[in-house]
């Protein structure tokens, strides 16, 4: 799905990065291998390799217009940022920007740069490196953080956070993809929930990282919930207690989770993960025991 409408808003994504994520075991605190027996095979071969196991996952942004406005949901990896906590992207050199470009959109043109939470794989594109200093790469826009995650993932308060789960695999974004906005005055810091008018609104979602939001876009009946690291991967709307292990506190990231799929059910909403391959988005149903996705566009 490259592209879909919701109402008037326009919706277009724009891929970094592709390929084999971490197997179900391995990625899933709580996985438990009755139940992937029993789930596996709801899942099909563009979600999850069928002789490996497998998670196929991607690195994408979404590109939002509405109201006349132009809107980026996450900035993926970005270029030449050194990532020793998690080598799949260390040092990338890839043709996001040009990718970009070819849909239509310049860095100059967004508004607006939502990221769903402060994490190395969705703020990396909001610098990018210019005669060796970062620099914004959207210099005309907003950028909308979640105030919990600046809190909480900044180093100078490392100390306040001694059962912080995500320090080795997240280092070094706060420097390179958070701070330099935040010193050109460039970024509103959200707490709680955000009408940004056009009916798109931001709402907390805490669990994976402290300052978890999902945006919801709605116009002429339809809506989508882009909801991040909320979920990972299809299995888990069949399996919705398995979290990721990257996931900073347990209980609240099942309860988001558990939320998202219950309202996505019931609005009948796109739902926009993050890192979903094969068709990307999802619609959810609920089931006797929990929920199921369904395709999102016939």
């Amino acid at each position: 799905m490259a592209a879909f409408s919701i109402g008037s808003a326009r919706v277009t994504r724009i891929e970094e990065w592709a390929g084999a994520f971490l197997a179900p075991e391995l990625l899933f605190a709580g996985f438990d291998a009755e139940a992937y027996a029993k789930t596996r095979s709801a899942i099909g071969p563009a979600y999850l390799d069928p002789e490996t196991h497998a998670i196929q996952a991607r690195i994408q942004s979404w590109v939002i217009e509405a109201g006349g406005r132009t809107i980026l949901f996450d900035t993926g990896c970005g270029n030449h940022k050194q990532r020793p906590g998690i080598p799949v992207f260390d040092n990338l050199d890839t043709d996001f920007l040009a990718r970009l470009a070819a849909a239509g959109f310049a860095p100059e043109a967004f508004d607006l740069v939502i990221c769903s939470h402060l994490h190395v794989d969705h703020v990396g594109w909001n610098t990018m490196l210019v005669d060796g200093a970062w620099q914004p790469t959207f210099a005309n826009a907003r950028y909308l953080f979640p105030a919990p995650d600046v809190e909480y993932w900044d180093p100078l308060n490392r100390d306040r956070y001694p059962d912080m789960i995500g320090e080795a695999v997240n280092a070094g974004f706060f420097e390179d993809s958070v701070r330099p906005i935040l010193a050109r005055g460039l970024a509103d810091i959200v707490t709680g929930s955000l009408d940004l008018g056009d009916g798109l609104r931001l709402d907390p979602n805490p669990g994976h990282t402290p300052g978890c939001q999902t945006l919801t876009v709605a116009d002429g009946g339809e809506s989508a919930m882009f909801v991040g690291d909320v979920l990972h991967h299809p299995l888990q709307i069949l399996n919705p207690e398995w979290n990721s292990i990257f996931c900073e506190d347990a209980a609240q990231a099942r309860a988001a989770r558990r939320h998202v799929l219950a309202r996505a059910a019931d609005e009948q909403a796109v739902l926009v993960p993050a890192h979903f391959a094969g068709d990307h988005v999802v619609r959810i149903t609920r089931t006797a025991d929990g929920f199921a996705p369904q395709p999102a566009f016939s």
